[in-house]
């Protein structure tokens, strides 16, 4: 039976680490969550303004480009075809090391529960790259965006990831034109409803809440403004904003609405008991349980509700709650956390990870987790990857993770430790049986280390 601070570690952290010790209860999880975030000092990630290559950068060497092609110059056409490669190699390796930064700030974790809240946050406000151009920009979004916010106020984050250039971009807010606003008729644009239609359905209220169809043209109405320039980054243009009062959920906001109207909307819509039910059955549905018991949901909405949405104390319910603690593992790891958890508990640093060459982050994460399902910085849709065992639990799927669990620990780590020991430091103090069995009973440390990161009691937390 797993102990508390194994459930701790494998439900709510990374997962099993031989080098690294972590909290056994509530208390000593909720401690670290309210430190400084040394992980993000320590293996820094540039946030969405310093990225490379920026929006602004590929908007120039486009312009560039074209203006090559129009022109004829064959050494300005040469020049700018150079250009436009060295735009793509860097683009793939930002993509890369974004990969390798998360990755190692898994395995060094000691508060795995805030990687695992900015790993949930960022998939509740997905955001995706429409072209090829800004795959890498996914990871500095929510490095700016959502990491900075887990630990605080719902309505901080609702707000930050709501107005990011990505979010706004991504839902096409920047296309969304008030009809009857001065640029709206002088282009002939219209409204856009996608991050309306996303706010209520997946960020705030929930599908099935009690909103209609009118609330969400409404809402789409109020947002007009919402915008994003390459030169100036977010903002709010009364220009496109449609002019006269709307009325969301029942409360008319003011017209000639300006960005403060649409912070009492993000301010309303975050604290609406709706949202609570939402927002504490999807957490404890992301680390408990696919079906939360109702008496743990009951207890996070209460703590949401009583404190406005302050998020310490929707974790802190839930953490306190005995369903959290039932030693029996019903989740499945996602492929990010399926990888993670496996180079955690072979025990890699975070140096380790940081020296692993481009070819073998791409080799042995970036290709195998695609297998898997999971396309690095490539949700599906705005509703973010599925975290039900079904949907990982699948043919392709468990090919993918027995494939990389049989081949790819003796390409990352030359050493690959005993199977006999790396059992306790992948499953803890009582493993299975027949998982122990196995791991007693074969003939190398790379198969048995393959079985052990293969079988059912690693994929699951």
């Amino acid at each position: 039976m797993l102990q508390p601070s194994e459930i701790a570690a494998i439900r709510f952290g990374i997962g099993l680490s031989p080098m690294l010790s972590g909290p056994s209860d509530a208390a000593g999880i909720l401690a670290q969550l309210a430190q400084f975030d040394q992980d993000a000092i320590d293996l820094p990630i540039p946030p969405f303004d310093m990225a490379h290559p920026s929006i602004a950068e590929q908007r120039a060497i486009g312009r560039d480009r074209n203006r090559a092609n129009q022109s004829g110059d064959a050494a300005a056409i040469e020049a700018a075809r150079v250009a436009t490669d060295a735009l793509n190699d860097a683009m793939r390796d930002q993509l890369r090391m974004n990969l390798r930064m998360t990755l190692a700030r898994g395995v060094a974790a000691r508060d795995g529960f805030r990687e695992r809240l900015t790993r949930f946050w960022a998939d509740h406000f997905t955001v995706k790259s429409r072209n090829a151009g800004g795959h890498h920009l996914v990871t500095p979004y929510v490095e700016e965006a959502i990491r900075p916010h887990v630990a605080g106020r719902f309505v901080d984050l609702l707000w930050s990831a709501t107005t990011h250039p990505m979010m706004l971009i991504y839902l096409n807010q920047v296309e969304s034109f008030g009809p009857n606003s001065p640029l709206g008729q002088s282009k002939g644009r219209g409204l856009n409803e996608n991050l309306a239609r996303e706010l209520l359905e997946l960020h705030t209220l929930g599908v099935g809440a009690p909103y209609t169809g009118d609330d969400v043209l409404q809402l789409a109405k109020l947002l007009t403004g919402l915008t994003y320039t390459w030169r100036d980054g977010f903002a709010y243009d009364a220009r496109m904003a449609e002019p006269g009062a709307e009325s969301v959920l029942g409360v008319t906001y003011p017209a000639d609405s300006d960005l403060s109207v649409v912070r009492t909307l993000i301010e309303d819509l975050a604290v609406h008991p709706a949202t609570a039910q939402h927002i504490s059955r999807k957490i404890a549905r992301y680390f408990v349980a696919d079906h939360p018991d109702d008496g743990l949901v009951a207890v996070m909405t209460d703590a949401f509700v009583a404190s406005a949405g302050d998020l310490m104390a929707v974790y802190e319910a839930m953490l306190d709650h005995p369903a959290a603690w039932d030693p029996v593992l019903q989740k499945v790891k996602l492929p990010l956390d399926f990888v993670t958890s496996g180079l955690r508990a072979l025990g890699l640093t975070a140096d380790q990870v940081m020296s692993l060459p481009d070819n073998r982050i791409h080799r042995s994460f970036l290709l195998p987790m695609r297998v898997m399902g999971q396309d690095w910085e490539r949700p599906i849709g705005p509703d973010g990857w599925a975290d039900e065992a079904e949907a990982w639990i699948n043919p392709p799927g468990m090919a993918g993770r027995i494939t990389w669990a049989l081949r790819d620990p003796k390409l990352i780590l030359s050493d690959l430790p005993d199977p006999r020991e790396f059992v306790h430091w992948a499953l803890g103090a009582e493993p299975p049986e027949q998982v122990l069995f196995a791991a007693r009973a074969a003939e190398t440390r790379e198969e048995g280390v393959g079985i052990i990161l293969a079988s059912a009691a690693f994929q699951r937390r």
